[in-house]
């Protein structure tokens, strides 16, 4: 076992290939308000790279798993379940411009050894879930770690610093090495956190359209309108695995990507 990786005890059935959670919040100048929900899926993409009774991720939060989605050999059937993501304490609401805490890691549930993605997506929608695309996703601030994570610069279309022009909405992450296969006693492997806190930047309280109006008489109406009010931000987090044998060629196929292997395991994007 590598120093990049941490072994915990856990109960959880082995199976899951990709799955998905999300986070939402409604936006008020002073606060943020929430709800929120960790939501878990299958794609067969992989089937034809992997033995898809064997390979599994469960996505991580604070020590916990929220997502999960795993098959049961005695029954042939997907045990999943959906949790609660960034949930604050009860009567306690977001506020603007502060940073709270979010570790956010992956889980091999699987029997077989794998190398982890992750795709975080940061967006804002109006009260009908409609994307909001004239507003910045750069204002929801994702705090990576960086720990054994690579940005795949590519395929990445967020803004990742200062000078960083780009303003979309997706960061793809790829864990550098072999995530192991659980051990006996129900002892599972973890990525270090790739995400540790989120922020709303306090500076979209001063994000205002102004609009003047003359009537008939010449009189000027000015109107100011806060390009947040009203609006939500969400968050999301895809997780998938591909199988460590045969990695080039498998991850090739799956995410289509080129990397190189070193002979201890290591992953780099070409």
């Amino acid at each position: 076992m590598s120093d990049g990786r941490k072994a915990k005890k856990s109960g959880l059935i082995p199976g899951t290939a990709v799955l998905f959670a999300s986070a939402i919040g409604l936006l008020s100048f002073s606060a943020i308000g929430s709800t929120r929900a960790a939501l878990t899926y299958y794609s067969e993409t992989y089937s034809a790279q992997i033995d898809v009774q064997s390979i599994g991720v469960s996505l991580v939060e604070n020590g916990n798993v929220v997502s999960y989605r795993d098959y049961t050999h005695a029954d042939n059937q997907w045990n999943q379940a959906s949790g609660q993501l960034l949930t604050l304490p009860e009567g306690e609401q977001w506020q603007i411009g502060r940073t709270y805490p979010e570790s956010l890691s992956v889980r091999n549930s699987g029997s077989i050894d794998e190398y982890v993605r992750v795709k975080l997506y940061k967006y804002w929608v109006d009260e009908n879930g409609s994307k909001l695309t004239h507003l910045s996703p750069a204002m929801i601030k994702l705090h990576l770690t960086n720990d054994h994570w690579i940005v795949d610069d590519k395929a990445t279309t967020a803004k990742m610093g200062e000078d960083d022009p780009r303003d979309g909405e997706m960061i793809v992450l790829y864990y550098d090495s072999p995530l192991p296969a659980a051990g006996e006693g129900g002892l599972f492997y973890e990525t270090e956190s790739f995400l540790d806190s989120v922020t709303i930047d306090s500076s979209v309280t001063e994000k205002v359209t102004e609009e003047r109006r003359v009537d008939a008489n010449g009189w000027t109406t000015v109107t100011m309108t806060y390009d947040y009010d009203g609006a939500s931000f969400v968050v999301e987090a895809e997780v998938d695995a591909v199988q460590t044998h045969n990695a080039q060629s498998a991850i090739k196929s799956a995410w289509g990507v080129d990397v190189e292997v070193g002979a201890d395991g290591t992953l780099r994007l070409r």
